[in-house]
């Protein structure tokens, strides 16, 4: 105590002496984060005579800041309550203040919290230097360190008779939140009061620490479960003992079981005896993409899925799981047709005539969308049977399932059935790893439209009638069928019936594709169809065009009535787009028609003189033992092209050979 009174006297005469701004000569006995306190004190024009803290919040503005630091404060009160039950009867108080310097919550004895509620120190009190100057809770402020300031230490002389202990609270990121404080009578003062301090202050910062640990742990799981959910895939996470440790709901609806059956569970059980296989595959392969694979369930229904499985890695790169990924393959083969576009754009509506011939087709068309049977259309080319072909589709009830189009004229006769039926891995030279699904597996569910129906091989006719008696595919190079439901709806510009004759169409396919025959009527037949389409035609063509056509002359659309469109719906539109391009004014007019009829015929005698010269390119090239890709890049053509010419020039060279 005497030691205590000395060190009063003396810090006191050196107060007394910096206040009145006479000089003194420290001898150490304050420290210089006090003394530089004192001065930045002084800078602030505090008043060290001051009767009272200058600043205190009203009761609302406390009330927010309460509001806002609940969370701190509810953290800290066993600690402060921890730390007041060593320093209780000592007339010492425990006080928590927030980043700003004001006091959140104070508990102590009762005979000095009334002494300090008479200078104000309440809740809401701030205690920055500049309000206050120097205080352990000021100071910290500015300097970041723990600190006691003993008595006359303090710049308010309404401060001398405590001593404080302070040190300030980090979050997990290294930003001061708040100072934790023990204010007693300095009599009753002790060195070590600053170091239990420190302790509270460190461990209430290594708990906002392990807080945020664990919310970030909570986050990142919850995160976890909402992905895993969100995958419409079913997927499962097994430990290296195979235990299922993580579901989402896809998989719940696979292996008809609630997560809390599925977790905890042996994978080999979930799975059960008859996908024993399938145990096998995980077990037995760190990685598996898409290998198709067939899951029964417990009533012996299989189904056929794609199995991805891939090792869980630790920081340390060791396997402590694997994820199991089961996509069924009908949504597997939907995600790849929305993936390429297989999607059909035309409806009824958008289909232009008046003609009574014509509306009649149509009619029997929408009859065709109200059913599954395979459609037949049959017209010249031109006539729209590809649009004819999705309307249908767009109507009936498979309309948000793939729509799939095929030119069977356009693919080489030894590329078509694996086009169409697929083919398995190591099927032929240069087959894909794990083979590749053909476009009526890609058509599930949906309709595949298959144009030029009578160019395909006989070979490739008994493959597809197989799959329209049975609903069944076979792939190339393949043990197993796979079962396919989808439409057909075929169109072809030839004579059938001749080709039935000739043996190169099967009458057997014939009769079953023809459940729904739609015979569409030429455009020389329905020429009062031209003014609407032209109509249609120029409004369409017209819109992002910089020379906007307003008027279309009778005189124009008499002429075109005229012609007979061998080319039908297709040429009338290629030709109203030339029209439009050399147009000079507004209005389409007969002068241009006469112009643009003469244009046409120079141009078909041109293209008759280009491909003459390209079928004695591809003879030349071809004696000269020229590749099918050298051909095709001299050409500027692709392969599939190029094997579409090749089989043309045949089939003229074979006709000419039997004329002679």
């Amino acid at each position: 105590m005497e030691d205590l009174k000395l060190k009063y006297d003396h810090i006191f005469n050196l107060w007394q002496r910096f206040i009145h701004d006479i000089p003194f000569t420290d001898s150490g006995i304050i420290s210089q984060d006090v003394y530089r306190s004192w001065q930045r004190s002084k800078q602030h024009g505090i008043d060290p005579y001051m009767h009272e803290i200058a600043l205190v919040l009203d009761r609302d503005s406390l009330a927010r800041r309460l509001r806002d630091n609940s969370a701190f404060i509810e953290l800290c009160t066993s600690f402060m309550d921890n730390l007041y039950s060593l320093v209780k009867g000592s007339r010492f108080i425990v006080a928590l203040f927030d980043s700003d310097g004001f006091l959140l919550r104070i508990i102590g004895d009762e005979n000095i919290l009334h002494d300090l509620t008479v200078g104000r120190f309440v809740p809401g009190s701030c205690w920055q230097e500049k309000f206050m100057g120097t205080n352990a809770v000021g100071v910290i402020l500015h300097t970041g360190k723990p600190i006691q300031t003993f008595a006359c230490e303090h710049y308010a002389k309404l401060a001398h008779r405590y001593t404080c202990s302070g040190a300030p609270i980090y979050n997990p990121h290294g930003n001061l939140i708040g100072i934790i404080d023990v204010t007693g009578f300095y009599q009753n003062s002790n060195p070590h009061t600053l170091g239990m301090v420190v302790a509270a202050a460190t461990a209430i910062s290594n708990l906002l620490g392990i807080n945020e640990a664990l919310a970030r742990s909570h986050a990142a799981d919850n995160l976890q479960k909402a992905v895993f959910s969100s995958i419409q895939e079913a997927l499962l996470a097994i430990d290296n003992n195979g235990i299922v440790t993580l579901t989402n709901h896809s998989a719940e609806v696979t292996f008809r079981s609630s997560s809390a059956e599925m977790l905890g569970k042996h994978v080999s059980d979930l799975f059960g005896e008859k996908n024993a296989h399938l145990c096998s595959l995980v077990y037995n392969n760190r990685s598996l993409t898409d290998r198709e694979v067939r899951l029964i369930s417990h009533d012996d229904v299989a189904t056929d899925y794609t199995l991805t499985c891939n090792s869980i890695l630790s920081n340390q790169k060791q396997v402590t799981g694997k994820i199991i990924i089961l996509t069924a393959i009908k949504r597997s083969r939907q995600l790849v047709t929305s993936m390429i576009g297989a999607k059909a754009k035309f409806c009824f509506e958008d289909i232009i005539g008046k003609n009574p011939s014509f509306l009649q087709n149509i009619e029997l068309a929408k009859i065709a969308s109200a059913s599954n049977s395979n459609v037949l259309i049959l017209g010249e080319s031109g006539t729209g049977k590809d649009i004819i072909a999705q309307a249908i589709h767009n109507k009936s009830n498979r309309k948000d399932s793939p729509y799939l189009a095929i030119n069977c004229a356009a693919i080489p006769r030894d590329l078509i059935a694996s086009e169409l039926f697929g083919y398995e891995e190591g099927s032929f030279t240069g087959s894909k790893k794990g083979g590749n699904p053909g476009k009526f597996e890609l058509a599930e569910g949906g309709t595949i439209f298959l144009d030029e129906i009578g160019e395909i091989p006989l070979e490739t006719q008994i493959a597809l009638l197989r799959i329209i008696e049975e609903k069944s595919v076979l792939r190339i190079g393949a043990k197993k069928i796979r079962h396919v439901d989808v439409r057909i709806i075929a169109a072809t510009n030839a004579d059938l019936q001749e080709r039935i004759e000739k043996k190169t169409f099967r009458e057997d396919l014939f009769y079953r594709l023809n459940i729904f025959v739609i015979k569409l009527v030429p455009l020389r037949n329905r020429t009062e169809d031209i003014p609407l389409l032209v109509e249609y035609f120029v409004k369409n063509l017209t819109q992002n065009n910089s020379k906007p056509i307003k008027k279309i002359h009778p005189d124009f659309l008499a002429a075109l009535r005229k012609h007979s469109w061998p080319g039908n719906v297709r040429e009338l539109q290629n030709y109203i787009e030339r029209a439009i391009n050399i147009s000079t004014s507004d209005e389409l007019t007969v002068d241009l028609a006469h112009q643009e009829s003469f244009d046409t015929i120079g141009t078909s005698a041109a293209k008759t003189n280009l491909e003459d010269i390209e079928r004695n390119l591809i003879i030349q090239m071809m004696n000269a033992n020229y590749s099918r890709q050298e051909i095709a890049n001299k050409l500027g053509i692709s392969r599939t092209t190029l094997y579409r010419k090749i089989l043309q020039l045949n089939q003229m060279m074979f006709s000419n050979h039997k004329e002679t």
